[in-house]
């Protein structure tokens, strides 16, 4: 009730803006229909809202409380918030199993031994590592053992857990050129300085590893990130010729490797090499980064060392949470979910393919044949109006490693995990009125001024049909 005052009272929302059924409203926040059908009820009685049967509930057109006292009471500046978060940053929270994880949680505490509640131990518990060591292998084609696996608190816990590795801190460590900021300020912090591998239609250039001195190379060899595509297949074999070569190790993050579209999935670069690949996996996206468990598959002569770095006592990942985890796993409850779960984010692939090639079929699009999250490549400009229009979006610029010499790229990183449905429409919406008007952009105008067919066709998506559209 305080958001929907306060979207009012700036204008963010309209006067005569229909909001969804309390029904919908109720299923996306995750709380009961009473709930917010009795908030939506007071929020009319104060003005705020009105509703009428066939027309549903709209913001009033005089949205002002309607006591005195609150009409004369001073109005807070307050934060406008966008009101469409497109940011590639995590999966659709309202899509949580909530019954399935309750289920697990249930079965996972009446069967826990009384042990599993005294002091963690910082591999984790063996309930966990045994469940992960046959679903990686079965789903991602990892090598490993219970022994060699694990378990921390997310993608960032792993990396620093891994470079305080003395085999990972003699000599600096390799990244790819366009990747996450946060990864590289991570990886700093440490007193690690990272040096950048070009990245082109084929992943990063890996024969400009020996040139480094680097001992490490963290790669996103599944689906490159942002910029989309897999590590080409000679590509992989080379990284893991140069790890044996140089006694290296290659830190792979796999944080979507469950969500493949349009090709056969990519099995993990470990299975080549286990002894030189560290494979790094996390529940981030395929179910929440709320719950903060992450996995480390490693070669055997790592692992004392990741585990001192750890400490003794666990103190990042709840007991209840990997025993609840290892239920979701072995009763097949997490395929079930990940099944679900890709069949809805490639739908939501699909509109916003669809919407772009009929709204506005000059935008080149790429990274789309797997995911949660597509490369727009647009004018700098276009971020600063799709704020404007009320959208969370990612500039291009900012993945950039400041020391590559790749040419800066313009253009949005769009995420279409984070939305809940209807938001999600409306987002598409205010997308396109964001879009610049390809009438003043002559490039954009003329495809032979382009260089290239837009990357829409050459993502191994098809075309969407008229009758679609």
């Amino acid at each position: 009730m305080r958001a929907l005052r306060e979207a009012i009272d700036s204008g963010r929302l309209a006067p005569g803006t229909r909001l969804p059924p309390h029904r919908t409203l109720a299923a996306d926040l995750g709380i009961s229909r009473n709930t917010a059908a009795d908030a939506y009820a007071e929020l009319v009685e104060e003005g705020w809202l009105t509703a009428r049967q066939g027309s549903g509930t709209r913001v009033a057109r005089r949205a002002v409380p309607l006591d005195a006292a609150s009409a004369r009471a001073p109005v807070r500046p307050t934060r406008r918030r966008p009101a469409y978060d497109l940011m590639p940053s995590s999966p659709d929270a309202a899509a949580f199993p909530r019954a399935a994880w309750a289920a697990s949680a249930r079965r996972a505490l009446t069967a826990a031994p009384n042990d599993a509640f005294g002091v963690g131990d910082p591999r984790g518990r063996i309930e966990l590592r045994r469940a992960l060591a046959e679903y990686l292998a079965r789903a991602r084609g990892v090598r490993t053992d219970p022994a060699r696996i694990v378990v921390c608190a997310g993608f960032a816990h792993a990396v620093r857990l891994l470079c305080a590795v003395p085999s990972v801190r003699e000599g600096p460590m390799a990244v790819e050129a366009y990747g996450l900021a946060f990864h590289r300020e991570l990886v700093a912090e440490t007193g690690i300085r990272t040096v950048p591998l070009t990245i082109d239609t084929h992943g990063a250039r890996i024969d400009e590893l020996p040139g480094t001195g680097a001992k490490a190379v963290l790669l996103t060899p599944a689906h490159q990130f942002p910029t989309g595509g897999p590590l080409h297949p000679e590509r992989r074999a080379a990284v893991v010729d140069w790890a044996r070569a140089a006694g290296a190790v290659v830190l792979e993050d796999d944080y979507d490797g469950e969500f493949r579209y349009d090709r056969e999935p990519v099995g993990a670069l470990q299975g080549l090499d286990p002894e030189h690949v560290v494979h790094l996996g996390s529940v981030s996206k395929s179910l929440s980064p709320a719950l903060r468990l992450g996995w480390m598959v490693l070669p055997g002569r790592l692992v004392d060392d990741v585990l001192a770095a750890k400490g003794a006592r666990e103190m990042w990942s709840g007991v209840v949470e990997q025993l609840t985890f290892a239920d979701f796993l072995t009763s097949g409850a997490y395929d079930r979910q990940l099944r679900r779960m890709r069949r809805i984010y490639r739908q939501r692939r699909d509109r916003l393919v669809a919407t772009l090639a009929d709204r506005a079929p000059h935008v080149r699009v790429s990274g789309i044949a797997a995911g949660l999250h597509a490369v727009l490549e647009l004018p700098p400009d276009t971020l600063r109006g799709a704020r404007r229009q009320g959208l969370a979006l990612a500039g291009l610029t900012p993945y950039r490693h400041p020391d590559t010499t790749m040419p800066a790229r313009d253009g949005l990183v769009l995420g279409y995990g984070t939305p809940t449905e209807h938001a999600f429409t409306a987002g598409l919406d205010a997308l396109c009125l964001a879009l610049p008007d390809p009438r003043e952009d002559p490039d954009h105008r003329d495809p032979a001024r382009r260089g290239s067919p837009p990357l829409l066709r050459r993502s191994g998506v098809p075309e969407v049909p008229a009758a679609r559209r």
